[in-house]
């Protein structure tokens, strides 16, 4: 589904990803892990296309999405929660959501709605709420549940866990469970090693913008070299 080809990416003269590659297959949950700084989420927006790279070559579902502007990647299928969530907080939830759905044309379905409710029962509950007012959980929750109403082919999750009590990083992981158990395709972000190789089919480690290593989820969790550097072993 997603190909990443050796792309490199500069924030001026710092070199940011160097020569990185990577693919994601349909149905997978693929994880990328590493330390603050390491790329992680500069080949997010690379992906995206909120960054380009200098070398390098994207493709997605055969289309070569490299230097693709990011508006027009959701109609393509490329959905990314941002880190830090980038809900519209002066926005009810419901109207969050809608503008997860701004490039269907005409009125939203109410299933879409009911998708997402599905997932987010709190949502429901809170779904005439001024987002800023929501728990960090919550907003967690909206934008995810906002990127589903793109109806993503590739949903990108970018530190879901990030600022979270553990209690809520446990339901966020469930619930990407779900999405994966109900078809999903998702590409993770995740500072939080433990829990994102629990869950990946597949999973790369970046090292200051390369990839070190790569596997299985469950080879990743058992290999000396990552549970000293990640999961405190």
């Amino acid at each position: 589904m997603l190909t990443v080809n050796d792309i490199h990416v500069y924030y001026g003269n710092i070199h940011a990803l160097k020569g990185v590659s990577f693919q994601v297959n349909e149905g997978e949950i693929v994880a990328l892990i590493g330390a603050n700084g390491a790329g992680k989420s500069t080949t997010l927006k690379t992906i995206s296309g909120m960054m380009h790279p200098r070398s390098g070559k994207i493709t997605f579902l055969d289309e070569d999405i490299t230097h693709t502007d990011a508006y027009k990647l959701p109609a393509k299928g490329l959905a990314q929660v941002p880190e830090g969530r980038r809900i519209f907080l002066q926005m009810t939830v419901m109207e969050n959501l809608e503008m997860g759905a701004y490039i269907h044309k005409g009125k939203v379905p109410a299933e879409d709605f009911e998708n997402v409710f599905s997932h987010f029962p709190r949502l429901k509950e809170r779904r005439s709420q001024i987002a800023g007012t929501l728990s960090g959980g919550e907003q967690q929750m909206l934008a995810m549940g906002r990127a589903l109403m793109s109806h993503p082919k590739l949903l990108m999750l970018d530190e879901p866990s990030m600022g979270l009590a553990p209690i809520l990083v446990e339901e966020i992981f469930s619930i990407i469970q779900e999405f994966h158990a109900a078809g999903a395709t998702i590409l993770l972000v995740e500072q939080n090693a433990e829990m994102a190789l629990q869950v990946a089919d597949r999973a790369y480690v970046l090292e200051s913008g390369s990839i070190a290593l790569s596997g299985t989820g469950t080879e990743l969790a058992q290999s000396d070299e990552i549970k000293k550097a990640y999961l405190g072993g």
